[in-house]
């Protein structure tokens, strides 16, 4: 073989072995840029196989997180919650009713083209809610009177949390545009309240409002929890929450959101005839 062609056969040759000794040093990347094979996570989204971690707020929509919690009572009881907190500047707030009609928590969010969608208060074998219900300035249903709490929107659009036993409902100097009760509160003050009530386990819904005036809709789909272990779950965790009304549990417990990346769908057992529905502007 001539000189000249010995010469380009080997420089072609370490060429190709530079070439193969460099992709040993450049490592693959996946879809989300991190080495090899491994997927990563930030901490404002839920990972690639769609699992979210635990104890970690997650962003949907514009004042809209979701978090995971493990809840263990005293007994041993354990359950995950799920948690969604609202910014109030970010999202408006209203009541659905429909006793002639109760829709299941997908037909209620069609409807109502909700973020995020919670059951309401207790209602009774008629589909009548047993307190007062206000709906776009409609009233239905008469006042607790000395006990429970009410979650309610005044002509202003302000969001408001109390207890009834604290501040009771005046129809006469209170205008209200939208308006749930329910029974006991849970948590006034950041303590736990005084109220009876049996050990047994259940479904549990509740709404609160933190510290910082932030809201929060809490689900807990498991038969875990007593109404007494959930109060002392509430102010024991880190939620700082002020104020927790519990809300209708059992097979009303229900929990849709859907903000951007973040997406829950914890079914009512029944149709609902009363939801609570939260709206990002």
């Amino acid at each position: 073989m001539p000189l000249k062609h010995a010469l380009k056969l080997y420089l072609l040759l370490c060429l190709l072995l530079f070439s193969l000794a460099a992709c040993d040093l450049v490592p693959t990347t996946s879809s989300n840029g991190s080495p090899g094979n491994t997927s990563t996570t930030t901490p404002t989204q839920p990972s690639e196989q769609g699992t979210p971690q635990l104890n970690t707020w997650y962003r949907g929509a514009p004042g809209v997180e979701v978090r995971y919690e493990d809840w263990k009572s005293p007994g041993n009881n354990e359950d995950t919650v799920t948690i969604v907190r609202f910014d109030l500047r970010h999202i408006s707030l209203s009541v659905a009713y429909q006793p002639t009609k109760p829709l299941s928590m997908g037909e209620w969010m069609r409807k109502e083209h909700a973020t995020t969608i919670i059951n309401g208060g207790y209602f009774d074998n008629q589909n009548n809610a047993t307190a007062l219900v206000i709906s776009n300035g409609q009233s239905f249903g008469t006042s607790y009177n000395g006990f429970g709490g009410m979650l309610s929107v005044d002509n202003q659009g302000h969001i408001d949390l109390r207890s009834l036993s604290e501040r009771p409902y005046d129809p006469n100097n209170e205008q209200l545009q939208q308006a749930t009760q329910s029974s006991p509160m849970l948590v006034l003050h950041s303590k736990a309240t005084q109220f009876n009530t049996d050990a047994a386990g259940s479904r549990r819904s509740i709404v609160a409002i933190d510290k910082q005036g932030r809201l929060l809709f809490i689900a807990s789909p498991g038969t875990a929890f007593s109404l007494g272990e959930l109060e002392d779950l509430l102010v024991g965790s880190d939620l700082s929450i002020d104020r927790a009304l519990n809300l209708d549990g059992g097979a009303s417990t229900g929990l849709y959101v859907s903000a951007g990346s973040q997406q829950v769908a914890i079914d009512s057992i029944t149709d609902l005839l009363l939801v609570i529905v939260a709206k990002t502007k």
